[in-house]
C-alpha cells in the first residue's frame, strides 16, 4: 500500500528519503487516477524496502501540487536523493512505472 504523502510529511518522506521515491499526484474525482491506483499500490508492495511509493491528494495538498506545477492528473514524479529526476503524465502501465522506478536504483 502506498504512503499518504501530505505537505506535512513531504520533506521527511520524499526529500530526505535514502531510497528513490515515486509520488502519485491524484484526486478522488479523477477517473484515470482511480484506474492506476491499484497499480501504484502493487508497485509499492513489490518495491517495499527498495523504494518508497506515495500518493498526494491534490485537493488536500494544493501547495505541493503548485510547487511541482501539476497541471494534469495523474502525474507520477520520481525522486532520487531529494531531487525530481523523472515524470510520467497520465495513466500508464505497471511495467512502465516499474521501469522508471528501477532505473533509479
Amino acid at each position: 500500500m502506498a504512503l499518504q504523502i501530505t505537505e506535512a510529511n513531504f520533506e521527511a518522506e520524499v526529500i530526505q528519503s535514502a531510497v528513490p521515491v515515486l509520488v502519485d499526484f491524484w484526486a478522488t474525482w479523477c477517473g484515470p487516477c482511480k484506474m492506476i491506483s491499484p497499480i501504484v499500490d502493487q508497485v509499492a508492495t513489490e518495491m517495499a524496502g527498495v523504494a518508497k511509493v506515495g500518493k498526494v491528494d491534490v485537493d488536500g495538498n494544493k501547495d505541493l501540487a503548485n510547487r511541482f506545477n501539476i497541471r494534469a492528473i495523474p502525474t507520477l514524479l520520481f525522486f532520487k536523493n531529494g531531487e525530481l529526476v523523472d515524470t510520467i503524465n497520465g495513466a500508464t502501465s505497471k511495467d512502465n512505472i516499474l521501469a522508471h522506478l528501477k532505473a533509479l536504483l
